[in-house]
């Protein structure tokens, strides 16, 4: 490693028990909103089960027993461009019987590394999860800044082409010349610009999605698989797309509620966790009550709703020609069935150098802790070709 370099170092974050004991007060002493009769989700989160997960929250959830199973990760901190980076850096399992390709895999929202939690050991060491051993990955997770553990830009906040760029001296590093890059969300467009701007660095690239579609060119060149998508997603964006806009123009001004309301705070949350799960309108079908509130409590604790939401701002400032470059590095999708904006083969084949594209049929837009063993197989078999041996 060049001296220059920052070196991780070991990260066990634990929070103090006025932290806990101030988080339970807070929630006992929720001010609930009235509701329509039978409302139920159709308005946003309903509130009789948000009531039903704050009471958990506040007298049954046990953080420390979360605090415990995420130290089982190997954790670390490390400066990258000013800004202190965790991330899970978790090694293939030894012997292998040829090189692991590191991976990095980066999240979006509204999640933080818990998103891969679930897929880490199926994907360092598969061998001892029923799938061929040579399938075995160097698994970087890091949080993007101002979400989980990351340090928060303190000025203008950063977009995903700044957080390719970070990804990729973050990569260095950790001694890491060429790698693969995976993710969902905003994951899928920091991946998206580490394969466009770091081409000669990235192996493949893996996507959940194809973000928002945008086009330079004439819109009559489109396939009608391509127009219907196009007009589903503005559909899509007039019905769910609320708390994007609030994102991206004024997101200050819900930071300052959710940051001081954890009822708040969940119900923020967990509207998106059951709305774009593959859970059938029940959440939990998807999600344990500890799963939902081990992710809220995350941002909780690290106060970090405000910062998160930020990175939305940034990314609508993103020039369209950025936007609608086209990436030649090797890329394989999986559109899971129950994921939003589901974008058909001809889009993927137009904007990428595409090699496999699959339709899970388990998943939504959470897949990776929806389905970890489903995802991890996914990831094994798209990256396998590119494997030296």
């Amino acid at each position: 490693m060049p001296e220059d370099l920052a070196k991780p170092e070991p990260f066990d974050p634990r929070a103090t028990d006025a932290e806990l004991d101030d988080l339970r007060r807070r929630l006992r002493a929720t001010r609930w909103p009235d509701a329509p009769e039978d409302a139920g989700w159709s308005l946003g989160t309903d509130v009789g089960y948000l009531r039903e997960l704050v009471e958990y929250w506040a007298d049954g959830f046990d953080w420390r027993a979360q605090e415990e199973a995420l130290a089982r990760l190997p954790r670390f901190r490390v400066t990258v461009g000013g800004l202190r980076i965790h991330l899970v850096h978790a090694r293939a399992a030894a012997p292998a019987p040829q090189p692991a390709i590191p991976l990095i895999l980066t999240h979006g929202w509204p999640d933080s590394f818990w998103r891969y939690t679930k897929v880490i050991e199926l994907l360092t060491d598969p061998g001892a999860h029923g799938a061929d051993p040579a399938d075995a990955f160097d698994v970087v997770v890091p949080d993007l800044p101002g979400y989980g553990y990351s340090d928060p830009p303190a000025g203008a906040p950063l977009d995903s082409i700044a957080a390719a760029g970070l990804w990729a001296e973050l990569m260095t590093t950790l001694g890491y010349e060429r790698f693969a890059a995976a993710g969902g969300d905003l994951g899928s467009h920091v991946s998206r610009y580490l394969a466009l701007d770091h081409s000669g660095r990235v192996i493949a690239v893996h996507r959940m999605d194809a973000g928002l579609p945008v086009l330079s060119g004439d819109h009559s060149e489109l396939t009608p698989e391509e127009q219907e998508w196009i007009r589903t997603v503005g559909v899509w964006g007039a019905t769910e797309g609320a708390y994007a806009a609030i994102h991206r123009t004024k997101p200050q001004t819900a930071a300052a509620g959710l940051t001081d309301s954890p009822a708040g705070l969940a119900a923020w949350i967990v509207e998106k966790l059951r709305a774009w799960s593959d859970c059938g309108g029940d959440v939990e079908r998807a999600f344990t009550k500890d799963e939902i509130l081990t992710n809220v409590t995350l941002y909780w604790l690290t106060g970090t709703i405000g910062s998160a939401m930020r990175m939305y701002a940034a990314n609508a400032a993103i020039p369209p020609a950025q936007l609608a470059r086209r990436v030649e590095v090797p890329s394989g999708f999986s559109i899971f069935q129950g994921d939003v904006v589901r974008p058909p083969r001809a889009w993927l084949e137009r904007s990428t150098n595409l090699v496999r594209a699959t339709e899970p049929p388990r998943g939504g837009h959470f897949a990776p802790f929806e389905q970890p063993e489903l995802y991890a197989e996914e990831l094994r078999a798209f990256f396998r070709p590119f494997r030296t041996g």
